[in-house]
C-alpha cells in the first residue's frame, strides 16, 4: 500500500481517488473549495469508456446515470428541421457524476479548504503546502486541479490557456417551463442551431434531484459565439459592478445587461424553439474556450491528469471520458510498477500523445467558430461545416479515431503544417 496524494476534487480528482483507494492505496484528497461542488457544470456525454471508468471507481452505473437520446436535429432560424441523424447516445450532466464519484469515497478522505501553495520532491517522496499551513506526505501527487492548475504553474509555468476567440453560453432550462412546440420538436433531441459564426446546440438531461422522469427532465444548451480578446471578452467577464474576473466569471456574477443582450441576440437569430430555452433559463452563464496543450505530464512522482494536463474544447465532448481514461492508465501502471516514477513515466508514455490528438480534434471542431471569429476571416469557406457535418462530428466516441492517430483529418493537417 502506498501514499498518494490527489489534488483537485472535482470529476478527474474523483475518478483517480476512488480507483487507487480500491485497489488498496492510502488516498488523500485536497480540494481548496468549502463546500459541496454539486450543481456546478452543466451537460456530459457519455461514452463506453466513461460507463467502464465509472465502474472501476466503484459508482453503480445503471438507467438512472441520464437521458437516452437517439436522434439528431438542426433547426433553421425559423425553427424548421433541416436535417437529422440517428446517433443514439446517453446524456448526463455534471452533477449526477460528481454525485456518483463523491458519494463512493470517503468523506473523511476529501479534505476541503485546501490551497495549494507549493509542492516539492525528493528521492523518496512528494511533499505538498497548503496556504492553510497544513502540509501532506505521499510516494506520488496526481494534479487535477483544472485549467487554472496550482501544480503546473509551478512545474510548468510556460505552459497556459490560450484563448480560442469565441465564448460559451450555457445553461438549463426546465422541462415544464417550455412550450408543447419546443417539446415536440427539440426537446427530446440533440438538437442544432447554425446562424453564421455561431453554433448553437442543446439536448435533454436530468433534472433537479438528478430525476430522469417526463417533465421533471432539464434541457442542456451551449451556445458559441465569437468574442474579441481585446474588449468584447472583457465586457463579459466583467459584472454589473463593474469587477472583472480575468480567470472567468462565476456564473451568478454574469451581468444582467449581458444576459438581456443575448436574449435578444437569440429572439433575432436563432429558432425559436432554442430562443425560449434561453428566455426561460433563469441564470445563463459564459465560459471562455480556451486550449491547454502540455508537452509533458510528468515530473519524476507528480503527475498532471485532467484539464491541468489538456483541455479541449467542449465540440469534441470528451472531457470527462478523457480525465476517466487517465485516471486508469495512472491506477493501471501504479499496479504494474508500484507507486515509483517509472509508473508516471508508464502513463506519461501511454497518454502524453493522445491528450494531445483530443486538443487537435477539439480545435479542428472548432475550426467552424475561428474562421468567423476574432481568430479568422469571415471568408473562409473551406471550413464552414453543413449541419450534416457538425451533427456527424460534434461529441461523438471518437476512440476509435485516438487509436488510429486519425482524430484530425489528414487535409486539415496538411494545411496546418
Amino acid at each position: 500500500m502506498a501514499k498518494i496524494l490527489i489534488v483537485g476534487g472535482s470529476l478527474g480528482g474523483l475518478f483517480a481517488a476512488n480507483i487507487l483507494l480500491r485497489q488498496g492505496h492510502d488516498v488523500t484528497l485536497l480540494e481548496k473549495a468549502l463546500g459541496s461542488l454539486d450543481g456546478r457544470g452543466a451537460g456530459i456525454i457519455t461514452h463506453d469508456a466513461l460507463a467502464v471508468a465509472l465502474r472501476k471507481a466503484g459508482a453503480t452505473v445503471d438507467e438512472t446515470l441520464g437521458v437516452p437520446v437517439i436522434k439528431r436535429v438542426t433547426l433553421d432560424s425559423q425553427g424548421n428541421s433541416i436535417g437529422d441523424m440517428e446517433i443514439p447516445q446517453i446524456l448526463t450532466s455534471w452533477s449526477r457524476l460528481y454525485q456518483l464519484l463523491k458519494e463512493s469515497f470517503p468523506a473523511e478522505r476529501y479534505l476541503q479548504g485546501k490551497s495549494l501553495k507549493r509542492v516539492s520532491q525528493d528521492a523518496n517522496g512528494v511533499q505538498a503546502v497548503c496556504e492553510d499551513g497544513s502540509q501532506y506526505e505521499a510516494e506520488l501527487l496526481i494534479a487535477s486541479d483544472g485549467i487554472r492548475s496550482a501544480v503546473r504553474a509551478q512545474l510548468a509555468p510556460n505552459i497556459q490557456p490560450e484563448y480560442a476567440g469565441y465564448v460559451a453560453w450555457r445553461g438549463v432550462c426546465d422541462e415544464a417551463y417550455l412550450s408543447n412546440h419546443t417539446l415536440s420538436t427539440l426537446f427530446n433531441n440533440f438538437g442544432f442551431c447554425l446562424p453564421k459564426g455561431e453554433q448553437m446546440l442543446g439536448y435533454p438531461v436530468a433534472g433537479s434531484g438528478n430525476d430522469t422522469r417526463q417533465g421533471k427532465r432539464r434541457y442542456n444548451f451551449v451556445w458559441y459565439r465569437p468574442a474579441t480578446e481585446d474588449q468584447e471578452l472583457i465586457d463579459l467577464l466583467t459584472d454589473a459592478d463593474g469587477h472583472y474576473y480575468p480567470t472567468g466569471i462565476p456564473p451568478l456574477k454574469v451581468s444582467w445587461k449581458n444576459i438581456a443582450q443575448v436574449r435578444k441576440t437569440a429572439r433575432e437569430i436563432l429558432a425559436p424553439q432554442f430562443a425560449e430555452i434561453l428566455e426561460k433559463t433563469a441564470a445563463p452563464f459564459l465560459q471562455p474556450i480556451y486550449d491547454v496543450r502540455s508537452e509533458q505530464v510528468v515530473f519524476g512522482r507528480i503527475a498532471l491528469m485532467g484539464d491541468a494536463a489538456f483541455v479541449g474544447r467542449p465540440h469534441v465532448g470528451m472531457g470527462v471520458t478523457k480525465a476517466g481514461d487517465e485516471a486508469m492508465a495512472i491506477a493501471h501502471q501504479i499496479e504494474k510498477l508500484g507507486a515509483t516514477p517509472a509508473a508516471l513515466a508508464a502513463y506519461s508514455d501511454e497518454r502524453l500523445q493522445l491528450g494531445q490528438q483530443v486538443v487537435s480534434r477539439a480545435q479542428y471542431l472548432g475550426r467552424y467558430m475561428q474562421a468567423q471569429g476574432s481568430k479568422g476571416t469571415a471568408d473562409n469557406a473551406s471550413v464552414r461545416r453543413n449541419a450534416d457535418t457538425v451533427m456527424a462530428e460534434t461529441a461523438v466516441d471518437i476512440s476509435a479515431l485516438l487509436a488510429a492517430g486519425k482524430a484530425v483529418p489528414d487535409a486539415i493537417k496538411s494545411i496546418e503544417s
